[in-house]
């Protein structure tokens, strides 16, 4: 799956099931600041990323997690590992 694909899968999540607004995710935004969830919503997105990705996301894949671009090529190398 290509990376253009793994972000506009997020992204719609985002902003469909998590109500962030679309204009405030890119790629350089601080993810967390940016998403502002709670550890429910953490487990409902580590949940969505593993069902429709096929990879299993970890506490410590979370740490290097900075911005959108820092998840997105996350998953993206979840998938190509």
């Amino acid at each position: 799956m290509n990376l253009n694909k793994i972000i506009k899968t997020i992204n719609e999540v985002l902003v469909e099931e998590f109500e962030i607004e679309e204009s405030t995710i890119k790629g350089k935004a601080n993810f967390r600041e940016t998403l502002d969830l709670d550890s429910l919503d953490y487990v409902d997105l580590v949940v969505f990323v593993e069902e429709n990705f096929n990879v299993k996301l970890t506490a410590e894949d979370f740490q290097t997690v900075i911005t959108f671009n820092d998840f997105y090529n996350l998953i993206s190398n979840k998938i190509n590992e």
